[in-house]
């Protein structure tokens, strides 16, 4: 008897095992908490998502907004911006929902948008660094600075320090840094931050940056004890987004064919940022780390280092300093 391996792959038995496998797999990936099933309100709260138009960052915005919080939508992109405004605003009938132009890429539009922040806000109780990118082409910004280390960290860095004091006359209030657990296969080097000695291989530069999102993120926390604002950083799993459209298409392809099986929604993605941003159970929790599952986990060995914590912010206010 012939037969070819397309035979068994064309067999109707072959497409429904497939799809059996696919529901099963996607219904291991539940969370052990749902923010639909948090019953937390926060009408008269204010919160800023920046990267909100899309991916994890709309989902945050779109929950914060349905606990009637006033939402800030800091986006990069006018355009998608305004559908994400609009998008909100229809799906949970809170129109206390506004945006403002950020790209944390940029000193200078980071200090525009926190100059606009603390005239027109009297209040901020939650903070959510969310914007991020991976697979940028090497650059160096009008700043001097390497565009994946401005984007993802030091343009954060920036906008959270002139806010502090708004989020201290605020408190209780929550800072929450979107890290990633690829910040394990991060490496500290300051020169980096200057596009020296940088590799650019897949992920290496936001693999980095990762690790100094929960190295600052540590820092930040001690040297808030006793304000009332926590400061907290978290991995949302391995999600599909758009964080891969800086990649070539075979790589793209190939991540979102997996991921459909294995990696999380966007929505899915959300959850662990919202729990550490809203619920009751992460209420004076500070200075920790969260997996994608909202458990509390150990982060890599030099995040845990407090020496190094200190070296990094002062080394980011001094980057962060106007001439």
């Amino acid at each position: 008897m012939n037969w070819q391996w397309s035979d068994i792959y064309s067999h109707p038995l072959w497409i429904v095992s497939a799809a059996i496998l696919a529901i099963i797999v996607r219904a291991q990936r539940k969370a052990s908490w749902n923010p639909r099933a948090c019953p937390v309100k926060l009408k008269g709260k204010t919160a800023i998502v920046t990267g909100a138009n899309t991916g994890i960052g709309k989902f945050i915005a779109l929950d914060f907004a349905r606990r009637g919080v006033r939402v800030i939508l800091a986006c990069r992109s006018e355009a998608r911006g305004t559908a994400a405004l609009q998008e909100i605003r229809e799906s949970t009938g809170n129109q206390n929902v506004h945006l403002r132009l950020l790209d944390t890429s940029s000193l200078g539009s980071v200090r525009k948008f926190a100059a606009r922040i603390l005239e027109d806000e009297k209040e901020l109780h939650i903070l959510v660094n969310n914007a991020g990118a991976s697979g940028l082409p090497s650059k160096i910004t009008a700043d001097g600075l390497e565009i994946t280390f401005a984007t993802n960290h030091v343009g954060p860095f920036l906008l959270t320090s002139l806010l502090l004091d708004l989020l201290k006359e605020s408190a209780p209030a929550r800072i929450v840094n979107v890290s990633s657990m690829n910040h394990w296969k991060g490496e500290v080097n300051f020169d980096h931050f200057r596009g020296h000695n940088l590799k650019h291989v897949m992920d290496a530069a936001y693999n980095h940056t990762k690790l100094h999102n929960v190295i600052w993120t540590n820092e930040l926390a001690r040297r808030l004890q006793g304000t009332g604002v926590t400061a907290n950083s978290l991995h949302p799993g391995v999600v599909m987004t758009d964080v891969m459209r800086n990649y070539n298409f075979i790589i793209r392809f190939l991540f979102n064919l997996v991921g459909y099986f294995f990696f999380k929604t966007a929505e899915e993605g959300a959850f662990s940022p919202i729990y550490c941003a809203v619920s009751e159970e992460a209420e004076g929790i500070t200075g920790k780390y969260f997996d994608s599952d909202c458990s509390l986990v150990l982060p890599a060995p030099s995040a845990r280092d407090p020496a190094l914590g200190v070296k990094e912010y002062k080394f980011c206010e001094r980057l962060t300093a106007k001439p």
